[in-house]
Formats: structure tokens, C-alpha cells, sequence
């Protein structure tokens, strides 16, 4: 049946503006002016008055963790209760009584960061979390998702103690001589890898919960890293399955597959598991690795020292050899890599892999990329236009870290980072949010970009790096479909392109540029199916 929508705002990304157009079986068969929609009206066909609403293609937040997020939809969220460690405690205690939560029984906590608490400049404990129960095993993640802490219950549960081995790529604290339950980056492992795992059924809950988080934000696209969130990935592609089998899928995934070794690789590969294998719905992507960690952790890797802590440079994940080693075996398999880098070093550290399987096994569109490229300098900015590498960015990281940056790695090298106009004019930079480090709100991100201020208007941080409104929407959205090798099928409303959009009730483009984060989401369609209405 074909529905003619007419009488709207209606912005297609890669052609202007038209007031109407036609779907039909989930696509666009007609974009244009009212006159010409109408020709399609026939017998059963249905009228939609978009009443001057704005309508645009629908987002794909290009890095982000789908299961993580609705998983922690479930947990206590500290991110609301972040102002002080005494704040965090309460939220802890009131999360254990609400739930009932039974003793012995695991208590999560997602969130939590530092740098805003007002009564203590330090990590939360071991024995802070003892404070809020001895008899429940608690763990609470940094926002950033790079560091852990433990109460004493859960390192007892854990078996863990101080006579734990070095972890490569990955930290622990011992103060006293006894682990203070702080965990960072690969450490973290030892934590999560204890935890019981949740079955099939269980992870299905958790995707439609956050399937319907992100369709409320006008979602259509995800490409997500889900793999590791539960040391299980044979769970994790059959919830996906079975969910796409019952007609459950509404956000359309394309999975940055975590795999950390490689022999875990060859035989992800092995089993058929490449870069497009897959359906519309979900789709295996690139080999997602990472190789630091985060600013705010001081875990992500420099060349330098910290400007603010003259004893660290953070913390490195993998050597070089093992690096190039797994990229170059990913890529002479016509598999996609993206790669998680923070600090300039690690940045290098990437550009230096590609660099090296290019050389050996070149590749024409290999559309490989660097999701953050938080810290760059001028000649890797270079490099990432001569290699065409694809930038992962996160706008709304600027909400946050205009405060830290240069503090954290000082002026010089703060003028050359988050360099978003340069790497968007370089290659097809695309956006999304890293959530559930933050929430997915593509508004939010698309100011941010904008106005290359805070939310609430700290700033402005190298506004040269400022990019249009219109440029901030291709990058959530064709931009988006650029980097998942889908331009030609979603991204923007098109003859023959699926029928994924969303209504805002104002235009961006229109608004004072300080007022995009008030744009609220209407509706939000995917193939032509409304799925959600606020």
C-alpha cells in the first residue's frame, strides 16, 4: 500500500528541500512537490499530512554499544547522582531497596565520574562501596566505561586479592597492601569475566529496551560494539537473531565486532564472519579493536606525559607488532577494522598499522577508521586524509571535556584536537555518541558540533573546527551510512533508498543554534513503520 506524505519541511540531505514524498513495501517511491505525490494517490493508498512538520533521514549514531546500554537501563544510574561520592553511595543504597535486590546477589552501577564530585578529588573505593553494603557484591563503571571499582564482598566473591599477576593492558590499585577495588582497562576483565553471564533471553530484554531509548531519540541505524559486553558473542548473534526472526528489530545494526586476539579472529572469520555479512537488520561490520583508553581516566595513551600528572602517559593495550599483526590479517580478509583511539600516541599507533597492511596487501575503499581521534596532531591529521581513513567522532564528547582538555594535555596540543571540520572535509566523518558514556541524543551531539560549546554554553573550543548544521546532520546521517559501506541504501530520502526518517518539530537549521538541544523527536520510521510517536 503506498502512503503519500505531503505538506512537509522536509529535508533530504543530499537534495535540498521538497514538501512530499511517496512510500511503498518500506522505500521511497517518489521524492518531490506536492503535485507530483499526489499522482500516486489511487484506490487504498493512504494520505499523510505532515502539518509543515521537519523531516529528515533517520539518525545512525555510528559508535555507540547497544547491549551495554540496555544493560545499564537496568542498573543504578550514577550518572544522575554525580555530584559528590556521598550522592553516589545514596543512589547505591536506594537502588539495593527499590529492587529488592536479595544479598549475595549483584549489585551495577553505571556512570559515576569524578571529576564532578564536590566533597572528595579522588576514585570511589573499595571501602566507600562497604558503606553501602558487606553483604551484596557491588561494582560501579566509570562513565567513560574504562575504569571499575569493587566493594570488598565482590573481590572476596571474585577470589581476588593482592597477590594478583600484572594484567597486560590493564591496571590495578593496591594501597596498603591490599587491592582498594579500583580496576582500569584490560583489569577490568578479571571483574566482568566473574560476574554470572545472562541467558539469550535475558540479553534480548535488554536490546529492546534500549531499541526503544534510541528510536525515542529518532534512531533508525546503530553500529555498535556488543561482543565483549558479556565476555559471550555466540549469545549476543543469536539474541540478534532471534530478535530479527520475531520482527523485534527496530534500530538497524551493524556490529564493530570486538574480537581481542587472533586467534579468536582466524576462527571469527573462519566460521563466515566478515564485513556485509548478514541482513538490513543486522549486519556484521568491521573488526573492532582498542588500543587505549579515555581522557578522564588518564588512561588514554600519549606521547607525552599528562600536563596534570607528570608520572603517566596511559595506558596502551596492545604492542605494535600484535597490532599490525591482527589489522593486517583482518584486512588482506577484506574485513573493515575500526580502532578505538584516544591519546595522540595510541592515534599513531593505528595510523602506523594501517599504514603497514596498506603497504603490504593495498586496498582500494577499505573504508577503515579511527573511532574518537580524540588528540591528534597536525601531520596525523594529515595521514588520516592521504590513507582515506574513516573518523568515528563524538561531538557531544566537547559537553564534557571542554573542561579537562587542555588542563589535561595542555594548550598546544588541545588547538589540534577534536579536529571535526577537518576530518569531516577529509574523508566522510560520521557521529554518534559512545553510549552509554553518553546518552544517544543526536540534538545534543548536532549542537555541540554546532556551536563547538557546552550544552549549557562553556566555550567556544577552536571554533574553526565548528562544522554547519547541515553538515552536522550528514554526519548522523549519510555519513553514518558511508561508513557501513550503505550509502546507496539509507542516509538520506531518496528514490529507492529504505524508508527510515524521523519528524522534529522544529528545524534545525532554523533554530537558534543554542536552542537545537530543545528540539524534541516526533516520530521516528523505519521502512516505512512508525516506531515511536511521542
Amino acid at each position: 500500500m503506498k502512503k503519500i506524505y505531503i505538506n512537509g519541511d522536509i529535508y533530504t540531505i543530499t537534495q535540498g528541500y521538497v514538501n512530499s514524498f511517496v512510500e511503498e513495501d518500506g522505500r521511497f517511491i517518489y521524492v518531490g512537490d506536492q503535485e507530483g505525490a499526489l499522482s500516486y494517490q489511487e484506490e487504498g493508498s493512504e494520505m499523510i499530512d505532515l502539518d509543515k512538520c521537519f523531516v529528515t533521514a533517520g539518525f545512525n549514531d555510528s559508535h555507540m554499544h547497544v547491549l551495554h546500554y540496555g544493560n545499564t537501563l537496568t542498573s543504578a544510574n550514577l550518572a544522575n547522582a554525580t555530584k559528590s561520592l556521598k550522592e553516589i553511595l545514596e543512589c547505591l543504597k536506594e537502588h539495593i531497596e527499590i529492587y529488592n535486590i536479595p544479598e549475595n546477589s549483584w549489585v551495577k552501577g553505571w556512570g559515576w565520574n569524578n571529576d564532578y564530585f564536590e566533597d572528595v578529588h579522588r576514585f570511589p573505593k573499595r571501602y566507600d562501596l562497604d558503606q553501602v553494603s558487606t553483604k551484596h557484591p557491588i561494582v560501579i563503571t566509570r562513565a567513560c566505561g574504562h575504569i571499575c571499582v569493587c566493594n570488598s564482598k565482590a573481590l572476596e566473591m571474585l577470589g581476588l586479592d593482592e597477590t594478583l599477576t600484572s594484567v597486560e593492558g590493564g591496571e590495578f590499585e593496591i594501597e596498603n597492601s591490599k587491592l582498594n577495588g579500583i580496576f582500569k582497562e584490560n583489569a577490568i576483565e578479571l571483574i566482568t569475566n566473574g560476574i554470572p553471564k545472562p541467558s539469550v533471553q535475558e540479553i534480548k530484554i535488554m536490546l529492546q529496551h534500549a531499541f526503544s531509548s534510541l528510536n525515542a531519540y529518532g534512531i533508525t541505524s546503530a553500529q555498535t560494539d556488543d561482543f565483549l559486553v558479556f565476555g559471550d558473542k555466540d549469545h549476543v548473534l543469536e539474541a540478534y537473531k532471534q530478535l530479527e526472526k520475531e520482527g523485534k528489530m527496530t534500530v538497524k545494526i551493524y556490529e564493530q565486532s570486538q574480537v581481542t586476539n587472533l586467534e579468536d579472529l582466524k576462527e571469527f572469520i573462519d566460521a563466515g564472519y566478515s564485513t556485509g555479512v548478514g541482513s538490513s537488520y543486522f549486519k556484521i561490520g568491521p573488526l573492532k579493536l582498542l588500543i587505549d583508553g579515555s581522557l578522564g581516566a588518564r588512561t588514554a595513551l600519549m606521547s607525552e606525559p599528562y600536563n596534570d600528572d607528570p608520572m603517566v602517559k596511559g595506558i596502551k593495550t596492545f604492542d605494535q607488532d600484535t597490532l599490525n599483526e591482527m589489522v593486517d590479517y583482518a584486512s588482506s580478509n577484506k574485513m573493515q577494522v575500526a580502532i578505538h583511539a584516544i591519546g595522540d600516541q595510541a592515534c599513531e599507533m593505528v595510523l602506523d598499522s594501517y599504514k603497514y597492511t596498506l603497504e603490504k596487501h593495498p586496498r582500494q575503499n577499505h573504508r577503515h577508521g579511527i573511532v574518537h581521534c580524540q588528540i591528534t596532531r597536525p601531520d596525523q591529521l594529515e595521514r588520516f586524509k592521504q590513507m582515506k581513513l574513516q573518523a568515528y567522532i563524538q561531538s557531544i564528547f566537547l559537553d564534557y571535556d571542554i573542561k579537562i582538555v587542555e588542563e589535561r594535555i595542555g594548550k598546544k596540543k588541545s588547538e589540534s584536537s577534536y579536529a571535526f571540520k577537518t576530518l569531516f572535509d577529509y574523508n566522510h566523518a560520521s557521529n554518534g555518541s559512545d553510549c552509554p558514556v553518553e546518552l544517544p541524543n543526536v540534538l545534543n551531539g548536532i549542537q555541540c558540533a554546532v556551536t563547538r560549546k557546552t550544552l549549557n554554553g562553556e566555550g567556544p573550543y577552536v571554533i574553526k573546527e565548528a562544522l554547519s548544521v547541515e553538515e552536522a546532520l550528514e554526519s548522523y546521517t549519510i555519513n553514518g551510512a558511508y561508513a557501513s559501506f550503505e550509502e546507496n541504501e539509507k542516509g538520506s530520502i531518496e528514490v529507492g533508498k529504505v524508508a527510515d526518517f524521523v519528524l522534529l518539530d522544529h528545524n534545525p537549521m532554523k533554530q537558534d543554534i543554542y536552542k537545537i538541544k530543545d528540539i524534541q523527536v516526533l516520530k521516528t520510521y523505519v521502512d516505512g513503520k512508525c516506531v515511536y510517536s511521542k
